[in-house]
């Protein structure tokens, strides 16, 4: 039975703005360019998962720059429904593997070498993302050395106070006794984990009505740690799915190298506090 077309609905007039013209679709689906001989069919795969990767990125970033400020200005709520949608997107990220794992070692293979010496390493944007996050780490920036616009972005991301950080403070505008040695720390520089901070959110915890608004934003946290562990172990399951234990195409050892940042936690005083309760 073929579909009814309703009477409004038709062609946009000569010079109206249409579907296409509105996402530039045009552009956008001329930049999936392939560069292995034929081309081999699975590169279009690994280069649009790149890609869309880089979108979600992007949307990530938006979004997580919007709840720093509004938690800077004191507006948990609009944070709250921000970092919601965060959650979701994360999740896209994460799904995303499922379908890069379709992608054999003997498929792989056939066009690695394309590659060069390019990595995900190499991700601008992701690595904005971690120093947002709370991953501050400036030996990060000498890879980036040479592009100067990404080194002014990424500087300006660690130079400027993660979310956990702007929640510490906005803890510590809302009377909680936050050390002042914490709120006085660097944004720039590794964080490192304070048993005062623990002190604090063990209160919080200990009576979660009396607390409600930063109760939840303790939970929304964990929630974008636990999130970012389970994409960081994905990623290494992948990896490890597709080229075993060789070197990763940026320099990296690989799967063991991927392996190290597992572990690494965000917020590890949100992770103490469920031992003190």
């Amino acid at each position: 039975m073929a579909r009814e077309i309703e009477a409004e609905m038709g062609a946009a007039p000569s010079g109206e703005l249409t579907y296409a013209g509105y996402l530039q679709l045009d552009r956008l689906l001329s930049c999936q360019q392939t560069l292995s001989p034929g081309p081999h069919h699975d590169e279009l795969l690994f280069v649009i998962i790149h890609q869309t990767t880089e979108l979600w990125f992007k949307l990530a970033l938006h979004e997580l720059r919007a709840a720093l400020a509004a938690v800077e200005a004191d507006d948990l709520a609009t944070a709250f429904k921000i970092l919601a949608r965060v959650k979701h997107i994360q999740r896209c990220l994460f799904d995303q593997w499922g379908v890069l794992e379709t992608l054999t070692p003997s498929e792989y293979v056939q066009f690695r070498g394309v590659l060069g010496r390019s990595s995900g390493f190499q991700s601008v944007q992701y690595r904005t993302l971690e120093f947002l996050l709370g991953h501050k780490d400036p030996a990060m920036l000498r890879y980036f050395a040479s592009d100067d616009e990404a080194s002014a972005t990424l500087q300006a991301a660690l130079d400027r106070p993660s979310i956990y950080q702007a929640f510490l403070a906005w803890l510590a505008r809302h009377r909680h006794p936050v050390p002042a040695d914490v709120l006085a720390r660097d944004p720039a520089v590794p964080w490192v984990k304070h048993d005062g901070v623990v002190e604090v959110f063990r209160r919080i915890y200990a009576d979660p009505q009396a607390h409600w608004e930063a109760y939840n934003m303790c939970e929304k946290l964990v929630d974008l740690e636990e999130n970012v562990s389970l994409w960081r172990y994905r990623h290494v399951m992948v990896v490890q799915r597709v080229i075993g234990f060789k070197r990763g195409t940026g320099g990296s050892s690989g799967v063991s190298f991927l392996k190290k940042m597992i572990d690494v936690q965000l917020y590890p005083e949100l992770w103490a506090v469920r031992t003190e309760l």
